[in-house]
């Protein structure tokens, strides 16, 4: 699929009205730097890689990735997370 596909599959079926990321490399060589910077300071059960494309990070206003999330941690189970960070 590519990003025209991707984008309109959320915005129809999901109701998802904010702008989405193109689709990236997020493992390997070609691993875009943000997934590569992010990997880096928090390795998950893979070590730096990515599982699934769900994965969660959280990061601070300074920039510091705090904490890694599963993909399957529903988005609710990281709210107090994110509110300790507020």
């Amino acid at each position: 699929m590519g990003d025209d596909e991707i984008q309109e599959h959320y915005y129809s079926n999901y109701g998802v009205t904010f702008p989405l990321f193109a689709k990236i490399e997020v493992n390997g060589k070609g691993a875009h730097p943000l997934y590569r910077f992010l990997t880096k300071e928090k390795k998950g059960l893979l070590g730096g890689r990515i599982k699934w494309n769900y994965t969660k990070f959280l990061v601070d206003k300074e920039g510091r990735v705090v904490k890694r999330y599963s993909p399957t941690t529903p988005p609710p189970q990281i709210e107090k997370d994110i509110r300790d960070l507020l």
